[in-house]
């Protein structure tokens, strides 16, 4: 485990437009590390992210390893473009393009807005269990394949940045490819992540 601070997000007030681009058009892990702390909504429910994950073209584990395909071709949208695809037939996963094929997933979010929604769609009232993983997220925040391929700055989405946090990093999770890359990352300190950094 890691222990690093990052400069936090580009800007002041909702990502939007070349805005949006400028902070996504970068190097993914940039991005993952400036996303801790940004609030995300989707219809108006959501909260502080709390831990992403940072994908390449040329990362074994990624989705975008092959190059285009039907299932990825969100990835190769405009920065801030959003992917969403479906682990294990069941959970969905959220994840923001940086640079084409190179993505952030969405691990966790600390939730803030909407929480009687995202309690009744989690069958949970347990504040730390509703965001705490990436299909759970997409559960509480009603996410599915028909809001995907968008950017973050049309419906039902918005995004706005963080001031400064201290984050970790480690190892990522649930992958056997690449496995060793330490491009998980997490706000220090904070009760609102899928697992614990080590």
């Amino acid at each position: 485990m890691t222990i690093e601070t990052t400069d936090g997000a580009i800007g002041a007030g909702p990502l939007a437009g070349e805005s949006l681009r400028h902070f996504f058009e970068r190097d993914a892990i940039e991005v993952a590390r400036d996303l801790l702390g940004c609030h995300l909504t989707v219809n108006d429910i959501g909260g502080r992210i709390t831990e992403t994950e940072a994908y390449y073209p040329d990362d074994a584990a990624s989705h975008s390893f092959r190059g285009p395909t039907k299932r990825n071709g969100a990835m190769y949208g405009h920065p801030g473009n959003v992917y969403i695809y479906r682990i294990y037939g069941m959970y969905w996963c959220l994840n923001f393009v940086c640079t084409p094929g190179s993505a952030v997933l969405i691990r966790a979010l600390e939730p803030e807005i909407g929480l009687p929604a995202m309690i009744d769609r989690r069958g949970t009232d347990a504040l730390t269990q509703l965001c705490s993983g990436p299909g759970k997220l997409c559960q509480a925040l009603d996410i599915d394949i028909s809001i995907n391929d968008r950017t973050l700055d049309q419906p039902p989405y918005a995004i706005s940045p963080s001031a400064p946090v201290s984050i970790v990093s480690g190892k990522r999770i649930g992958i056997t490819k690449n496995a060793e890359a330490p491009w998980r990352f997490g706000i220090q300190g904070s009760r609102y992540l899928s697992k614990p950094f080590r």
